[in-house]
C-alpha cells in the first residue's frame, strides 16, 4: 500500500460518519480498474456494502467538475455516481457503487438493441442538462476541436509512427480538420458526456445504464455522444446497423425537442464528421497513453478507430484528398511501425 492509498484509508476511516453505515471493524479497501487518467479507484468493504473511493491528485487532476456534473445529473434521472464526501485538497472522494459490469461485457448481436436503447434514453437526459446548478458548461469551442485533433498528428503521425509529412500534406491535414470544426460547430449544441461508450456504461441491478466518467462534460455538438456510443473505439457493428440506431436516437431528441427536424441526409452527415472528429483525437490518445504514459494497451484499438477514419471518409468526397494520405502515406507507416499486427490491412477490412 503506498503513501496515498495509506493516506485515502485514513481519510475514510474519518470521513466515514456521514453515511447510513457504520464501517466494520474489518472493513477493507482494494484496488478496482483504473482509467486513462492519474485517477485510481478502489472498493470499501464493509460488511455487506460496498462503495467507491477516488484517488485524484489534485496536481494532476481537479474533482471540482466531477462534483458539480454528479450533483446535477442525479435529479434528472441520470444514473451516476453519487458523491457523498469529497476533500478537494487532498484530492479524495467518496462515491456510491455502480459495480463491475461494463457494457463492453455484455454487449453482443442479442443483447445491443435493448442496451443501446437504454443508453440513448439516458443520454436524453443528458442533453436536457442545461447548466451546472447556474454555471454553464465549459464550450466545446473550436479552439478545443482542433487541440484535440492536433493530437492524431502530434502524438501518432510525428511521434509514434515517426512519419515526417510534406508542407502539401499537412495542409491536407489541416484542411480536414476545418471541414470537421465547421461541421461541428453548425450542430445544435447540447450537455455532452464526451466520453459515452461501452466502457463508462455500466449495467446495474438499480437503473441501466450507471455513467460514469463524466468529469470532462462540455457544451458541444449533439452528435458527438452518440457517435462515441456507437462508433466505439472498444467494439464495431455494421454500417447499417449503426445508421439504423443514429437515426433512432436522432427521432428521440427530436421528439424531446432538444433539436429541430433534419433531414435523415443531414443528420447522418453530422454523425458521420462527428465521428472523424472523435477518432483523429481518440488515435493521438491512444498513442500519448503509449509513449508518455507507458500504457500500451490502448495501440491494439487504434486499428478499429483508424478504420472508421478510412470507411466514413469514404462516403464524402470533399475527404478525398484526406482519406488518400490515410491510405497512402499513414498506413503504410502503421504496416511498419511494429506497433501493429503484420496483417494490418485484414484487420482494417
Amino acid at each position: 500500500m503506498d503513501n496515498r492509498q495509506q493516506a485515502l484509508k485514513q481519510w475514510i476511516s474519518k470521513r466515514f460518519d456521514v453515511l447510513e453505515y457504520p464501517l466494520a471493524a474489518d472493513w477493507q479497501l482494494s484496488p478496482v480498474s483504473g482509467d486513462a487518467s492519474f485517477r485510481r479507484y478502489f472498493r470499501v468493504h464493509s460488511g455487506q456494502n460496498t462503495w467507491i473511493a477516488v484517488d485524484a491528485p489534485p496536481e494532476k487532476e481537479d474533482s471540482h467538475p466531477f462534483v458539480a456534473i454528479s450533483r446535477a445529473w442525479l435529479p434528472l434521472d441520470i444514473h451516476c455516481p453519487e458523491v457523498f464526501n469529497v476533500d478537494f485538497e487532498l484530492g479524495f472522494m467518496l462515491l456510491s457503487d455502480l459495480g463491475d459490469s461494463l457494457y463492453l461485457d455484455q454487449l453482443n448481436s442479442n443483447t445491443a438493441d435493448e442496451l443501446y436503447l437504454k443508453a440513448m434514453q439516458a443520454l436524453v437526459h443528458i442533453q436536457q442538462c442545461q447548466d451546472l446548478h447556474g454555471d454553464p458548461f465549459p464550450p466545446y469551442d473550436r479552439a478545443l476541436l482542433l487541440r484535440e485533433m492536433e493530437l492524431f498528428r502530434d502524438w501518432f503521425v510525428t511521434q509514434l509512427l515517426a512519419l515526417e509529412l510534406t508542407p502539401q500534406q499537412q495542409q491536407v491535414l489541416d484542411d480536414g480538420f476545418e471541414r470537421l470544426i465547421t461541421s461541428a460547430l453548425e450542430q445544435p449544441q447540447v450537455c455532452v458526456h464526451r466520453d459515452y461508450h461501452s466502457r463508462n456504461l455500466m449495467i446495474t441491478d438499480e437503473h441501466t445504464p450507471g455513467v460514469i466518467d463524466f468529469q470532462d462534460a462540455v457544451w458541444g455538438p449533439v452528435s458527438y455522444d452518440l457517435v462515441s456510443l456507437l462508433r466505439d473505439c472498444y467494439i464495431d457493428w455494421p454500417k447499417s446497423q449503426v445508421q439504423e440506431w443514429a437515426l433512432q436516437y436522432f427521432q428521440m431528441v427530436e421528439k424531446a425537442d432538444i433539436i429541430p427536424t433534419e433531414n435523415d441526409q443531414q443528420k447522418l452527415r453530422w454523425f458521420d464528421l462527428m465521428g472523424m472528429q472523435r477518432h483523429l483525437k481518440a488515435i493521438g490518445i491512444f498513442a500519448r497513453l503509449n509513449i508518455r504514459d507507458g500504457k500500451s494497451d490502448y495501440l491494439g484499438d487504434i486499428p478499429r478507430t483508424f478504420n472508421y477514419l478510412l470507411d466514413v471518409s469514404a462516403d464524402y468526397p470533399e475527404f478525398s484528398a484526406f482519406r488518400q494520405l490515410l491510405s497512402e502515406q499513414v498506413l503504410p507507416a502503421m504496416e511498419v511501425s511494429g506497433y501493429f499486427a503484420h496483417d494490418l490491412k485484414e484487420q482494417l477490412g
